[in-house]
């Protein structure tokens, strides 16, 4: 692994999405200036890089994934002008700026739809996918078909999420030097780095019956990111793939991505998302260390993350986030980010924020929750049905960050664009900075540590878990050593690892003191030891 690809290893990223950060203008709805106004916050957590969710021009149909115009801030955001001094102002502070890249689609309203849809022979038809009838059964992902007709035309177009996100045509050259365009206008900006949006959903093949995945993605990521001045960019694609298919896409050399999300950890293959339960800590463990051994093997970059803006909190699905709130969320935290890779952190996971209920469909912004309801509220019972959605839907984890105790949590003098969590006022940044038990205390310290000993961000993984219930593994670099262990949802009686020098321990506040290991670990206990 060369110096330059290397260093992506010590960075930490931290995902904002800005409707919901913080509203600096008193409209509801979060800004980029709130984002510059917590900068410092962002810095003393450890993270040096932020991602921005989208921020462009949009009907907001889908939360801004819907975008009318790639080149224009949305005024609920703010100006250009603001996003430049953000801009400015991380970079004084050692942050880099990693914008999201929406390529499979565009909004409904975008002016290249609007051409495309008003006449077969406009020249923008080809920049979408028209057919005279529904080429195939495709479904959207948000549900129902993915074809709509086109009464201008008498044509159907292909959408493979909302019906108002219509999909790009990517055989198309013409739409392919468009986004080589976009990236270099925000390259000018000054953005570091892009995260691309279902990104192998751009390569179709009919023929194949593949709606994404097609043999054509790897061309298509090398034309934007292969070019010269795109070279260093960092950029890490949202991919439906597996160890091989991720592997081809992401490498030092290969001229296309520097990592990609993979998101077996967090689906079920045999069952929606809204089904629960969600899997055991021991099933989540096998699948990361599976992971983590097959990207060293192959020497690239693996994205360690646990919650986004597409997920219900991962500590609600699988921890336990009412009794031991605390200590799920901090063995979760340290049995991920102890690994060799790149941690993302997604706003409000460092305060341990959990899901909360939404009593009605009315509630829910969330238009793959509202699809979901659509389809099923006469197949089943609605207690039972408003039961799956709580447990599944993307709202939990949108809705606004808790800064404080005061009024709106501090997030907005105004109402907000959605409600509250109902558990914000045992859950907000200013409570949990007082607490003895911080999750946020837990986090910066353990990417203080993180940040400071090599062997956790270069080092070797070995997986020395030598029984049930819990896992072990070690990372080493040079001539230091160190070991990782986190126990599950009981206790655990552990031996066979002796001694250790205890850095970081969420059971006791002990810091740099000879430990046993081999003694009884608590349901969620977890440490980081020195052993050699």
């Amino acid at each position: 692994m060369g110096e330059d690809y290397k260093s992506f290893l010590d960075w930490v990223v931290y995902q904002i999405y800005p409707k919901s950060f913080l509203d600096t203008n008193g409209d509801g709805w979060g800004d980029l200036n709130g984002v510059k106004e917590k900068l410092d916050y962002i810095r003393s957590l450890g993270a040096n890089a932020i991602w921005l969710c989208p921020i462009y021009k949009s009907p907001q149909k889908d939360n801004g994934y819907d975008i009318s115009s790639y080149r224009e801030i949305d005024e609920r955001y703010g100006t250009m002008q603001d996003f430049e001094r953000l801009v400015d102002s991380a970079r004084e502070k050692g942050i880099k700026i990693i914008m999201d890249l929406v390529a499979n689609h565009t909004s409904s309203e975008h002016e290249w739809f609007v051409q495309a849809r008003s006449s077969r022979d406009n020249p923008y038809h080809d920049y979408y996918y028209f057919f005279t009838e529904a080429k195939n059964d495709w479904e959207s992902v948000f549900g129902g078909s993915a074809w709509e007709y086109n009464e201008p035309t008498d044509e159907y177009y292909l959408h493979s999420f909302a019906i108002e996100q219509p999909d790009l045509n990517w055989q198309n050259p013409k739409v392919r030097q468009e986004f080589c365009e976009i990236v270099d206008f925000w390259i000018e900006k000054g953005v570091d780095g892009f995260r691309c949006d279902v990104l192998d959903f751009i390569a179709k093949d009919f023929e194949k019956n593949k709606m994404y995945g097609g043999e054509k993605l790897h061309d298509y990521v090398r034309q934007l990111f292969s070019r010269e001045h795109a070279k260093k960019l960092f950029t890490v694609g949202e991919c439906q793939a597996d160890e091989k298919s991720i592997f081809l896409l992401c490498g030092e050399t290969r001229g296309e991505l520097k990592c990609t999300f993979q998101f077996e950890h967090l689906t079920l293959a045999d069952r929606s998302k809204y089904s629960p339960p969600f899997r055991s800590f021991e099933e989540f463990s096998k699948i990361l260390v599976k992971w983590q051994e097959f990207s060293i093997k192959k020497d690239f970059l693996y994205v360690l993350f646990t919650d986004n803006h597409d997920y219900p909190w991962l500590n609600s699905r699988m921890g336990n986030d009412k009794e031991k709130r605390y200590e799920s969320a901090t063995a979760l935290a340290l049995l991920v980010y102890g690994l060799k890779g790149i941690p993302f952190i997604y706003q409000g996971q460092e305060i341990g924020s959990a899901n909360s209920r939404f009593g009605r469909i009315e509630e829910f912004d969330d238009v793959e929750a509202k699809n979901y309801y659509a389809e099923r509220k006469n197949k089943m019972p609605n207690d039972e049905l408003m039961d799956e959605i709580n447990f599944g839907n993307r709202d939990n984890t949108r809705r606004p960050f808790a800064w404080s105790n005061e009024k709106n949590y501090s997030f907005t003098d105004a109402t907000p664009w959605i409600g509250f969590s109902t558990r914000s006022d045992e859950i907000n940044l200013e409570k949990e900075i007082t607490r003895k038990k911080s999750v946020f205390a837990f986090y910066r310290e353990l990417f203080s540590l993180r940040n400071s000993i090599p062997a956790l961000r270069y080092g070797s993984f070995k997986d020395v878990t030598n029984g049930r219930g819990f896992i072990a593994y070690e990372r080493e670099y040079g001539d230091e050593k160190y070991l990782i262990v986190c126990n599950f949802e009981k206790e655990t009686k552990i031996t066979g690892y002796g001694d250790g020098l205890l850095l970081l321990a969420n059971f006791t506040q002990k810091r740099r003191e000879k430990a046993s290991i081999d003694r009884i670990f608590e349901p969620f206990e977890c440490g980081l030891f020195v052993i050699a």
